[in-house]
């Protein structure tokens, strides 16, 4: 029985230092005159570029930014907290600046002017917030800033970052490297008996 607790363990060892040398060594070391170098952190940059391209490309383009907030059911669910503005603005703020028009308009006249005002709004809300997404594409480059802010994570972070993402899935290879270990050895131990 010796044999497969032996096996297991190997198992698990090996799949231990696997998943230990995607980050480590963080430095390139040589020993015997062979190159050791994490995967993680000799391939930070190459990361980095990868996951600027993908952020800015697939996961949160412009396009899809535009279309969500130029979107009329979401141009709808702003229009209550514009119309309170606009009243408040003609029932306080308007009297208060010019109070001989203060004098002059009444609920009737705040009602329809507040309507033009929504209906204006409505239509010209969508054309501001395109220009407003093609300027900020310009200026915001979401994928030079992606690639700049992971590739200057310190490895420690990297490490950080990806460990807690994936530290299930590491224990489970761990796991995985053991039993599968383990039934090797058993297999062995059964073909030893076997053969004699």
């Amino acid at each position: 029985m010796v044999i497969p607790v032996i096996s297991a363990f190997i198992g698990w060892f090996t799949n231990w230092i696997a998943i230990k040398m995607l980050f480590h060594p963080k430095e390139p070391k040589k020993i015997l005159g062979i190159t050791f170098h994490g995967i993680f952190p000799k391939r930070q940059k190459q990361f980095a570029i990868k996951l600027g391209k993908l952020v800015s490309n697939e996961l949160l383009s412009f396009a899809d930014l535009e279309q969500k907030i130029s979107n009329p059911e979401n141009v709808a669910k702003l229009l209550p907290v514009l119309e309170t503005h606009i009243d408040t603005f003609l029932r306080e703020k308007l009297p208060a600046q010019i109070p001989m028009l203060g004098m002059l308009i009444g609920d009737k006249t705040i009602g329809q002017v507040k309507s033009v005002f929504i209906q204006e709004l409505e239509e010209l809300f969508p054309v501001l917030m395109k220009e407003y997404m093609t300027t900020l594409k310009h200026e915001l480059d979401l994928e030079k800033i992606v690639t700049e802010k992971v590739g200057n994570f310190s490895s420690d972070k990297l490490e950080d970052i990806l460990n807690q993402i994936m530290s299930t899935e590491f224990r489970f290879v761990e796991i995985i490297g053991g039993v599968l270990g383990f039934i090797i050895g058993l297999v062995q131990v059964f073909i030893t008996i076997a053969t004699i």
